[in-house]
């Protein structure tokens, strides 16, 4: 037996995506403390921002590709490029 998916309105899928976009952009600037770490010479792993940039970067192209482009995509994940390139070169040593 199939479950039914409850759909939801308009607005409320809208706020949902706009919460999303608000918390990717907030996870990415939660680098801001290792960056200023890793200036420091308190260096952390450069591996999982250097992917989180690398998967933003996928996200945004989509985002722009599409025929529609898709904003609140691209603004959820560009700051993650910036963030993720700036705290994978300073955790470098």
């Amino acid at each position: 037996m199939k479950k039914k998916i409850r759909s939801f309105d308009n607005k409320t899928v809208l706020m949902i995506g706009r919460i999303g976009s608000v918390l990717s952009v907030l996870m990415y600037i939660s680098y801001i403390p290792q960056i200023m770490n890793n200036l420091q010479g308190n260096y952390g792993n450069p591996i999982q921002p250097l992917v989180a940039a690398i998967n933003c970067f996928i996200w945004v192209l989509y985002a722009l590709l599409r025929e529609k482009k898709d904003w609140p995509l691209f603004v959820a994940n560009f700051p993650g490029i910036l963030f993720g390139l700036a705290t994978f070169i300073t955790s470098l040593h």
